[in-house]
């Protein structure tokens, strides 16, 4: 499946990285900024999320509560309580905003990503000419919003959040009855930051094997522990939130990576794909080789003479393993020396004859 900017996803392709900078901007020019960062850390997609908070939300004082860092070197955090109508209002932009931001990315040749919460938003990303829509964890039951975002045939990226099976298989039903094969499904712990018990990594494996879908994590946790663990569990994409400083007082800010945080968190993922390496044990020439050092080859215990028959009794095995291993040694039944030899010495096929390797 091949995702944005020509990028498999799946099937033992690289990990698809995408940095979420949607919860973090404060608007146009901070976005951009975020954009660079991930850009410049060789982020695959950035995504931001595309919201009408006067349309979204109906009570304009629902509270929302979530951490925020007060001290870097302790950890220490506290609990801020506001309107998530205000948090909302922080991440609002124009349609013009957002051509100006779409732009920006096509210039950092960077996939942009956006969750879309009405019709007219998933048009202004078909506008953009985006690759892929993000349905968020909440509206894994909005099947009007979902049947809309398929029929674009962009990439349909399905949060799970606290969905059951049941309800993520309807949404997928829906995906794929409007002839829409190209989905993503998300792994989404809820929480800002998340619930240890809440993040269910294991769930990675069995929607991969469940649905036949790439399967994604999105990271609600600080540092990368979590994203290296989902990636050894199988997942296709990662999505890790990004700031440009923790201690920022609004939400998701504590959980993020900063700009010095995000090539090291780039760099740990690829050096896990490489030490996974692949179910088929290959060794190459060089590791073949460099083995003998620490196996083991037949030495003569006492010396020998030409024609004397092989046995076990005039044998012991020791290092290195250039000569006979101790394997060929017990198909040498018949063999016999081919000259006299001394203690000590290692015995290779051309000492011998009769042995399955004399030619």
């Amino acid at each position: 499946m091949v995702l944005a900017g020509g990028k498999n996803i799946g099937n033992s392709a690289p990990c698809f990285i995408t940095f979420e900078a949607g919860p973090t901007h404060n608007g146009l020019e901070s976005a951009k900024r975020l954009a660079s960062y991930a850009a410049d850390a060789g982020a695959d997609a950035v995504k931001f999320q595309i919201l009408d908070p006067d349309r979204l939300v109906a009570d304009k004082k629902q509270p929302f509560s979530y951490q925020v860092l007060i001290d870097r070197a302790t950890g220490k955090s506290e609990t801020v309580t506001e309107s998530l109508y205000e948090i909302l209002c922080r991440r609002a932009m124009t349609r013009e905003e957002w051509k100006k931001l779409k732009g920006h990315c096509d210039e950092l040749h960077l996939a942009f990503f956006a969750t879309v919460g009405f019709d007219d938003e998933i048009e202004l990303l078909e506008e953009l000419g985006c690759d892929s829509i993000k349905i968020a964890s909440a509206d894994v039951n909005h099947f009007p919003l979902i049947r809309r975002a398929a029929r674009t045939g962009m990439y349909i990226q399905l949060d799970t959040g606290n969905a059951t099976i049941g309800e993520v298989e309807q949404a997928v039903d829906i995906i794929v009855s409007e002839g829409n094969m190209n989905i993503i499904i998300h792994n989404c712990p809820s929480g800002y930051p998340a619930r240890l018990e809440s993040i269910n990594l294991k769930l990675i494996p069995m929607l991969k094997q469940l649905f036949q879908f790439p399967v994604g994590f999105s990271d609600h946790t600080p540092g990368w522990d979590m994203d290296i663990a989902a990636v050894a569990l199988g997942a296709d994409l990662v999505e890790k939130t990004i700031t440009e400083d923790r201690t920022t007082r609004s939400v998701e800010h504590i959980m993020s990576l900063e700009p010095s945080d995000m090539h090291a968190f780039i760099r740990k993922i690829r050096e896990l794909e490489i030490a996974l390496g692949n179910s088929r044990r290959i060794l190459h020439p060089a590791e073949l080789e460099k083995r003998k050092a620490i196996r083991r080859s037949a030495f003569l215990k006492l010396p020998v003479s030409k024609g004397q028959s092989v046995n076990a009794e005039q044998i012991e095995f020791k290092r290195p393993g250039y000569g006979i291993a101790p394997n060929e040694f017990e198909k040498l039944e018949f063999a016999v020396f081919a000259k006299d030899l001394p203690a000590g010495h290692m015995i290779r096929f051309e000492d011998l004859k009769g042995a399955p390797c004399d030619e």
